[in-house]
């Protein structure tokens, strides 16, 4: 059972870095493009005045992608210290980007995250 939550965890983990490599894939290299601006609500003017913002947040998500990959890399504790330190961040990227932005950040980067971490958590 520990074993079959452990690897739920791992693959979760896996599945958040992955999303925030998409957040950053969206936000530096499709901004502009007619994916960024559907998923962004912004028209073509709007997007090209904010893509340097985009891209500096892009960056950001690739760090959190990068953190929770070393995590999942460097065996324990070590490991699960990274992993509970990015996955804070991205929940708190995520519980203030649901309150300044949209809601819809709630359940599309902060749900994940905790689940990952609960997870992650349960099998210390």
């Amino acid at each position: 059972m520990v074993w079959s939550v452990k690897i739920a965890a791992s693959i979760l983990v896996g599945l958040v870095a992955a999303l925030h490599l998409y957040f950053l894939v969206l936000e530096m290299f499709l901004w502009q493009k007619p994916k960024g601006r559907e998923l962004s609500g912004l028209d073509i003017h709007m997007a090209r005045a904010t893509a340097p913002l985009a891209a500096n947040q892009g960056l950001y998500n690739g760090f959190l992608a990068a953190g929770l990959l070393w995590g999942l890399a460097e065996p324990n504790p070590t490991g699960l210290h990274f992993t509970v330190f990015f996955l804070l961040c991205a929940m708190i990227a995520g519980a203030y980007g649901a309150v300044t932005v949209s809601r819809r950040i709630l359940w599309v980067q902060f749900a994940p995250a905790a689940v990952a971490l609960a997870l992650a958590l349960a099998v210390r």
